[in-house]
């Protein structure tokens, strides 16, 4: 990467994928500015049908995008394509959120006059994607901005700056003004001088807890905008008292190693009864022996691809080792199987008997291990962290999922689920080091406009009962 050109390469394969310019951040956002007002001041079907548009545009070029994302990512074909899907579904599921969190009503009102709810967009919102759904999660931003009459300027990964033209361009060719989404490409610098632009009215970040909270900081001053953070977790999977040890093992797979680990809610550790650790690990290990780790393309279809480049890879991989250090039991070690390239296989690690356990997000296949004797220290055990973004409970007995969901703290609180997989028809967020309490997907409308109440009569008829002296 070059100051004034961005370059993204394939992960499973290192050969070259895009080339860009990049981008001007001041001219960006004045652009934004220039547009958002004429944007806003259109109908809202107007809007809505231009984001139907934009739905159609999607579809009509679905496997075009899944490729292009499979290959920037690395995650299997098969992932990609669902993540074209949430990208098309997110316009329908705006739409509804929309008319129900941001919608137009009428209330009671005393004294004849009618009192009326309506909101208004913010104006020019800035938006940083992550790179591990480098279309879906920004989107799920984008959409209902736009719908809420705000201007978009947004900042794709570096990591996957590809996917994120492509999602402005499918934007262009649905007719939405160019002006109110705009595409800077650029590195983290770029980043840092658009969340920090005096111009902007708000930004909305998915991404690391470590930036989030810079960012909470430096909006810190500044309560006039809108600062909406979706961080990552250290998210715990508790499995106890349950017959089917295989179905277990299944959801522990699911959770901590589907997208090769780098979702934020992915289950970063494992919390089981101690009498059902060994048949629940090697019933793991057995699908783990069976898993196809692969390139996007590979027939037959891979559970997962490498991690995005070999930096992640290698941060891992001594990560994995630093737990080592602390104490901790490698069960199977992360292993790099193609010699220069990000691939790992899925790792597994002992950490009941550590001297210490870090509460850090590693975002890749690493699962650790905790054994408990009581369901109590489980819980325990799982709230064990800042984050609170996911957590799943599984078990057959009701009455300690109903204790687990009372007493766990997360935002997704899951049952005989894996721990990701959230519906985007329902909110999206964490407490803790996972957000700042303004979830996502369909709650996203809430931070995409503003409530503004009006006290309203057709005529002005005012008097004064008391406090006057007579005339």
């Amino acid at each position: 990467m070059s100051d004034t050109e961005l370059v993204s390469t394939e992960p499973a394969t290192g050969a070259f994928l895009w080339r860009g310019t990049c981008g001007n951040v001041d001219a960006e956002v004045t652009e934004a500015c220039q547009s958002w007002a004429a944007w806003a001041a259109r109908p809202l079907s107007y809007r809505v049908e231009a984001m139907r548009r934009f739905a159609n545009v999607v579809r009509s070029r679905a496997d075009d995008f899944a490729d292009l994302i499979a290959r920037e990512t690395g995650k299997p074909l098969w992932e990609a394509r669902t993540e074209v899907d949430s990208v098309i579904g997110k316009v329908d599921i705006s739409v509804s959120a929309y008319a129900e969190r941001t919608g137009q009503r009428r209330l009671d009102s005393q004294m004849s006059a009618r009192l009326a709810l309506r909101h208004k967009p913010h104006g020019v919102l800035a938006v940083l994607g992550p790179y591990n759904f480098p279309a879906h999660l920004p989107n799920g931003h984008i959409v209902p901005a736009l719908l809420a009459g705000n201007a978009v300027v947004f900042k794709p990964s570096e990591k996957t700056p590809a996917t994120g033209a492509f999602l402005v361009d499918c934007y262009r060719k649905a007719g939405v003004p160019e002006g109110c989404v705009r595409l800077l490409i650029g590195g983290p610098e770029a980043g840092r001088a658009l969340s920090s632009h005096p111009l902007i009215d708000g930004l909305l970040f998915t991404g690391s807890a470590r930036t989030g909270i810079a960012l909470n900081r430096q909006f810190a001053e500044q309560p006039e905008k809108i600062l909406a953070l979706e961080m990552g977790g250290n998210n715990p999977i508790v499995v106890w008292d349950t017959p089917d040890v295989y179905s277990a093992a299944v959801l522990v797979i699911q959770s901590a190693f589907t997208s090769a680990g780098q979702r934020c809610t992915a289950a970063r550790r494992l919390i089981v009864e101690q009498r059902l650790a060994e048949p629940l690990l090697d019933q793991v290990n057995q699908l783990i022996d069976r898993m196809i780790v692969g390139e996007p393309h590979a027939n037959p279809a891979p559970f997962m691809g490498p991690v995005i480049d070999n930096d992640a890879a290698d941060q891992l991989t001594e990560s994995f080792l630093n737990l080592s250090t602390r104490g901790g039991r490698p069960i199977r070690y992360l292993e790099r199987p193609i010699e220069g390239r990000p691939f790992l296989t899925p790792g597994l690690i002992d950490m009941t008997d550590a001297s210490e356990r870090p509460d850090v997000e590693l975002f890749g296949p690493l699962l650790q291990v905790v054994r408990t004797e009581s369901f109590e220290e489980a819980i325990a055990e799982a709230n064990n962290t800042r984050y609170g973004l996911s957590a799943a409970l599984v078990s057959q007995d009701p009455k300690r999922y109903d204790a687990f969901w009372a007493n766990i703290r997360a935002g997704i609180v899951n049952w005989n689920r894996p721990t990701n997989g959230a519906a985007s028809n329902a909110p999206f967020g964490g407490i803790g080091w996972s957000g700042n309490h303004r979830p996502s997907a369909f709650y996203a409308a809430d931070y995409c406009a503003y409530p503004v109440v009006s006290s309203e009569a057709e005529q002005a008829r005012a008097s004064i009962g008391l406090g006057l002296r007579d005339a």
